[in-house]
């Protein structure tokens, strides 16, 4: 049986908004009782994306999603935690305030947001992503990544003396 779900024949249940503020969860009701969810998300304006080879195409938000979890899905706990990762790349991306970015740039932003958020996930990325050769290219990126740590860990232990003697 060929079953196709039409959200203009469905109700609305229930609309909530995501934690991040970036989209709109709807849990709704087909008219045989079916329940489903939609997102629904801004649209903005194209990127255009200039590629090592010197071709262009239109920035696709899915196809960095696809290859995010393809890379390092298997680092997360849930299908969600990916999303946030690419929509904070995406955000990092449409920040340049210009039409046009390299894939360059797509993949530093991915490590920036991996970096913050899952470290093992960084490096296996980053192993791709500037193609690693030796080992002692994990060895660099381990020691830079050990130094951002350190440097954030120092900040947080001032931050908490800090709000302690005040």
């Amino acid at each position: 049986m060929d079953y196709k779900i039409r959200i203009g024949d469905s109700k609305v249940l229930e609309s909530r908004e995501t934690v991040d503020g970036t989209m709109i969860r709807r849990r709704r009701e087909s008219t045989d009782g079916r329940r489903f969810t939609t997102y629904e998300r801004i649209e903005l304006p194209p990127l255009t994306v200039l590629k090592r080879s010197g071709n262009k195409e239109i920035y696709d938000r899915e196809k960095l999603l696809l290859a995010v979890k393809r890379s390092v899905g298997k680092f997360f706990n849930s299908e969600l935690e990916v999303e946030d990762v690419v929509t904070k790349a995406t955000d990092i991306l449409y920040a340049y305030n210009t039409d046009q970015i390299t894939s360059k740039q797509i993949g530093e932003a991915v490590l920036d947001v991996l970096a913050s958020v899952n470290e093992v996930a960084y490096v296996r990325f980053a192993s791709v992503f500037r193609e690693f050769k030796t080992l002692e290219d994990f060895e660099s990126i381990l020691k830079e990544q050990k130094g951002k740590r350190q440097t954030k860990d120092l900040d947080e232990n001032h931050q908490k003396s800090d709000k302690a003697r005040h």
